[in-house]
Parts: C-alpha cells; sequence; structure tokens
C-alpha cells in the first residue's frame, strides 16, 4: 500500500476553553464560565487572527504544495479554523470533509468540568489517575491514550489507501497531532514522553508534517508557530 505524498497536521486556533479552564483551574474554580458541548466551543478573538495566519502561510506556498485533500474534526473549533483559513488564503482550495476518528481525546463524565469540580464529583479518580499513568488512564466513560492511537491507526490506513500519492491537510485537535507522531513513528510511551518534556503541549495553530517521498511517513517539522508571528 503506497502512502500519501504529504500529510500536514494542523491544530485549531485558541478556544474559550484554552482560556477558560486554565484560569479555572489557577484559581481552583468550581466552573469554568463556559457552557454547552466541548464539540460546539468556539475560537477566541486570538484564535480567529491564528487562524487567517494559517491562511496566509497557505497563500505564500508553491502551487506544487498546496493541499488536494482537506479533512477536519467536526468539533466547532477545528471546522472555523479551516473555513478561515481558506478564506484568508483567496485560493481555490478543496472543500474539507469531517472524520470523527479526529476528533479530541474523549474525556466521558470529565467533560467541561473544571479540576476542582473533577475532584468533588469523583474523589477516587486521582488516585486512579495516580496509579494507571497519565498514558493508560481512563476517565470515566472516557478513553486512553491508547484509544486514540487505535482510532488514528484506523484513520491513517484509510488515508493511505484512498489518497496515496496525495498532498492531505488535516485541522484537528492538540491529541491527535501527538499521537499522529506515537502512530507513524511507531514510539512507545516512554519516548512520547521526552517529546512533550522536550517541545512543549502542541501549540494552537501549529504546524507538524510529514513527507511521504521516501515511501513511508517522515517527520519534516513539529509543532511549529512561525507562521503566527
Amino acid at each position: 500500500m503506497g502512502v500519501v505524498a504529504e500529510l500536514v497536521l494542523i491544530r485549531h486556533g485558541q478556544s474559550a476553553a484554552n482560556v477558560a479552564f486554565p484560569r479555572a483551574d489557577a484559581q481552583d474554580l468550581m466552573e469554568s464560565g463556559l457552557t454547552g458541548r466541548d464539540t460546539d466551543v468556539e475560537l477566541t478573538e486570538l484564535g480567529v487572527e491564528q487562524a487567517a495566519a494559517v491562511g496566509r502561510w497557505l497563500a505564500a506556498l508553491p502551487a506544487g504544495g498546496l493541499p488536494e485533500v482537506v479533512i477536519t474534526s467536526p468539533y466547532l473549533r477545528a471546522r472555523e479554523t479551516w473555513r478561515i483559513a481558506a478564506a484568508t488564503s483567496g485560493l481555490s482550495l478543496p472543500a474539507p470533509g469531517t472524520d470523527d476518528r479526529l476528533v479530541d481525546r474523549l474525556v466521558g463524565e470529565f467533560e467541561m468540568l473544571t479540576r476542582a469540580a473533577i475532584r468533588q464529583r469523583f474523589p477516587d479518580e486521582p488516585a486512579r489517575f495516580e496509579q494507571a499513568g497519565e498514558y493508560a488512564y481512563r476517565p470515566p466513560g472516557g478513553e486512553t491514550f491508547g484509544d486514540i492511537a487505535g482510532r488514528l491507526t484506523s484513520f491513517l490506513d484509510d488515508l493511505n489507501r484512498e489518497h496515496a500519492g496525495e498532498r492531505v491537510l488535516v485541522v484537528a485537535h492538540d491529541s491527535v497531532v501527538l499521537m499522529m507522531r506515537y502512530v507513524i513513528e511507531g514510539l512507545d510511551w516512554t519516548r512520547l514522553a521526552a517529546i512533550v518534556a522536550e517541545a512543549g503541549q502542541v501549540r494552537n495553530a501549529s504546524i507538524t508534517s510529514f513527507t511521504g517521498s521516501s515511501g513511508s511517513l517522515v517527520l519534516d517539522r513539529y509543532n511549529t508557530v512561525d507562521h503566527l508571528s
């Protein structure tokens, strides 16, 4: 089976949750100030600006470097990031598809809860987390990082089969970008943790890319944000 010619991964622009939850957790608040579902969280004004910067980055690419296939997470913040980027670019770009396998990590009953609220409602979970470790821990009704790897493996198998030789751009979430490295590079949890320690969290509107010119996907860049400046 062939592989895609290029796989570009873009994390969505800053979302309201990216601001509200760190602020609430820093103050040990029970409420973040946000309501509704995670899938419907919107971009902030900065997130909109970041999405526009991705569009300007696209506009500066050579014609032979533009994406031929675009797939986003179904979450609003990812779809909006691409919509704004595409509009800002001024280019004729492929209509995006969505794939449920690109959603953010599913945290089940923890969805849209602050850390203080989790501690109050699920007092046994901190001990379970410590025992299992970050990557093997499963929130009530949620998924482990291994579960994310499983759905991304399926996604990549289909992507390489259906779009071999094509340039593909994906807009999704930090957990997706990180776990794409785990799957594509055949990493273990120790190496994955080292990447996080070295490079930090996957940044909003960052670009990660793999090239398939050798017949297998090879990392070209990771978590870069030069285009935002």
